[in-house]
C-alpha cells in the first residue's frame, strides 16, 4: 500500500516506514553472509577467501544498481509528495529503460575487464580461479540485481517498504538452503554458492516487477504517462550519478584496499572476509534507516513541509544509535563467537584478524551512523554536491592511511585507517546539513 510520509507524527512515520526498509537490507545481506558461510563451512578456508575477494568487485555493479534505486526513489518521491502522478509514472518507466541499457553496458565490461581486476588487485593463485568463476556466474545475473534495486526504490519512494520486504526475506531464506543444498548434496563448489544466488536472486526480482506492474496500474491519472522523458531522466541523472559515483568510488576504494590486504596471504583475507561481513551488516543496516529518512525527506520537500525534515533527522538519528549501541556490544563481547559462522578454527590466524578488526570498527558505529543520517537529509533535498565531498574525504582518508599505516604497522594500520576517515567525514556531513537546515530556517522567517 502506498503511504504519504507528508501527514502525522514525524517519528512514528518514520519508524514505521524504515523498518521493513531495515529488515530488507538485513536480508539483502544474508545473500553474501549465506555465500561467504557456506563457502567457509562447506568448501574451506581458500573458498571463502575468494567469495570475499570476489564480493568487493560485486560491489562496483550493485553501486550501479543503487544509483539507479536512489535517483527514481528521490524523484518518484518527490513527484508522488506533490501528487504529479502522471509525472511519477514517467519517471518509473524512465528509470526502467535506463536502467537496462546501462545493465547491459556493464554486462559488456564486467565479461572484459574482472580478469585484469582481479590480477590487478593481486589475487592470490590458490583463489584466482574460484574469484572469477564466482564472478563469472554474478555478472550474468546482474539484471536481477538492477531490476530489483530499481523496483525497490520506488516502492520506497510511494511510502510502501513491506512488499519488497517480504519478496526479499523469502527469497534471502531459500538462498541460504539452495547455497547448502548446491554444496553438499550436488557436491558443487564455488560455483554452486554463485547459482544459488543467482537464481533466487531471480525470483525476488521477477516478482517485486510484477507486482510493481500491478500497484502503478491502481493509481489513476488524468491522461496516459509518457514511456519515456529526457527531461525526468536528467533529474533521475542528477541524483543517480553523484550516487554511482559515490558509491562506485567506495567500491574502488574497498578494491584497493583488498589490493592492500591481499598481499598479506589467504589467511588475513578469510579473516576479513569474515569480519568484513559482520561490519557491512552494520552499516546496510544503517544505511536502510537512512533510505527512509531520505525518503521522508524528498516527500516533505516536494509537498513544502521544511520543519518535518529536521523531525525527521532527529528520529532517524536516535532510530540509527538505537541501533548501534547493542551491536556494538555484542561485536566487542562475541565478536570471535560470531566470527565462527565463518571460520572453522577458532584458533587460527584467521580468527585473529577478524576479531581484532571488530574491535578496531564497532567502538565508531554511532559515528558512521550520525553520518549517514545526515548524508540522507542532503540527498533527500538533491544537495549531491556536499554529499559527495563527505562520502570522497572519507574514501581517500581511509584508502590513503590503509596504504600508509600499513607499511609501519602491518594489518592493523589498515583497520585504523576506517574510524579515522569516518569521524572526519561525519564532521563535514553534519556541517552542510547544519548550514543547510539554517538557510531555510531563515528562509521561512
Amino acid at each position: 500500500m502506498n503511504k504519504d510520509l507528508t501527514v502525522g507524527n514525524s517519528a512514528k512515520v518514520l519508524i514505521s516506514f524504515s523498518l521493513p526498509l531495515l529488515g530488507s537490507v538485513v536480508f539483502q545481506q544474508l545473500y553474501n553472509i549465506a555465500d561467504s558461510l557456506v563457502a567457509g563451512k562447506f568448501i574451506g578456508e581458500n573458498a571463502l577467501a575468494a567469495v570475499g575477494n570476489s564480493y568487493e568487485i560485486t560491489l562496483i555493479f550493485i553501486a550501479f544498481a543503487m544509483g539507479c534505486n536512489i535517483g527514481s526513489s528521490v524523484i518518484v518521491a518527490q513527484l508522488f509528495g506533490g501528487q504529479k502522478l502522471g509525472k511519477m509514472k514517467t519517471a518509473v518507466y524512465t528509470t526502467l529503460i535506463a536502467g537496462g541499457v546501462l545493465c547491459l553496458a556493464l554486462m559488456a565490461a564486467g565479461i572484459l575487464l574482472c580478469p585484469s581486476l582481479l590480477q590487478w588487485i593481486k589475487t592470490p593463485e590458490n583463489v584466482l580461479a574460484d574469484s572469477r568463476l564466482y564472478l563469472d556466474i554474478y555478472i550474468l545475473g546482474l539484471p536481477f540485481v538492477f531490476y530489483y534495486n530499481i523496483a525497490t526504490g520506488i516502492f520506497s519512494a510511494l511510502g510502501d517498504s513491506k512488499t519488497p520486504f517480504i519478496f526479499l526475506a523469502c527469497s534471502s531464506v531459500s538462498n541460504i538452503a539452495v547455497d547448502i543444498l548446491f554444496v553438499t548434496a550436488f557436491d558443487m563448489g564455488v560455483d554452486g554458492v554463485a547459482w544459488a544466488t543467482f537464481l533466487c536472486q531471480g525470483v525476488s526480482c521477477v516478482l517485486a516487477l510484477v507486482f510493481l506492474f500491478r500497484r502503478l496500474k491502481k493509481i489513476r491519472t488524468t491522461e496516459k504517462a509518457a514511456v519515456f522523458s529526457w527531461p525526468i531522466l536528467r533529474r533521475i541523472a542528477s541524483v543517480a550519478i553523484p550516487s554511482i559515483l559515490q558509491q562506485s568510488f567506495i567500491s574502488v576504494g574497498n578494491i584497493l584496499i583488498q589490493g592492500i590486504i591481499n598481499p598479506f596471504g589467504s589467511s588475513v583475507m578469510a579473516g576479513y572476509s569474515a569480519s568484513i561481513k559482520l561490519n557491512n551488516l552494520v552499516i546496510t543496516a544503517l544505511s536502510a534507516i537512512s533510505s527512509g529518512v531520505s525518503n521522508f525527506t524528498a516527500q516533505n520537500l516536494g509537498a513544502g513541509l521544511m520543519t518535518r525534515i529536521r523531525e525527521g533527522f532527529r528520529s532517524g538519528l536516535r532510530m540509527a544509535w538505537a541501533l548501534c549501541l547493542p551491536l556494538t556490544l555484542i561485536y566487542l563481547t562475541a565478536g570471535k563467537y560470531l566470527a565462527l559462522l565463518f571460520l572453522e578454527d577458532p584458533g587460527s590466524s584467521s580468527m585473529d584478524v577478524a576479531v581484532e578488526i571488530l574491535w578496531i570498527l564497532a567502538p565508531f558505529y554511532c559515528v558512521v551512523a550520525s553520518k549517514l543520517i545526515a548524508d540522507s537529509i542532503l540527498r533527500g533535498m538533491g544537495m549531491m554536491r556536499e554529499f559527495m565531498i563527505a562520502t570522497f574525504t572519507d574514501l581517500i582518508l581511509r584508502v590513503a592511511l590503509a596504504k600508509i599505516l600499513s607499511g609501519s604497522l602491518g594489518t592493523t594500520g589498515i583497520w585504523i585507517a576506517w574510524p579515522i576517515g569516518w569521524v572526519i567525514a561525519t564532521g563535514l556531513s553534519i556541517v552542510f546539513y547544519k548550514r543547510r537546515m539554517q538557510n531555510l530556517c531563515s528562509t521561512i522567517r
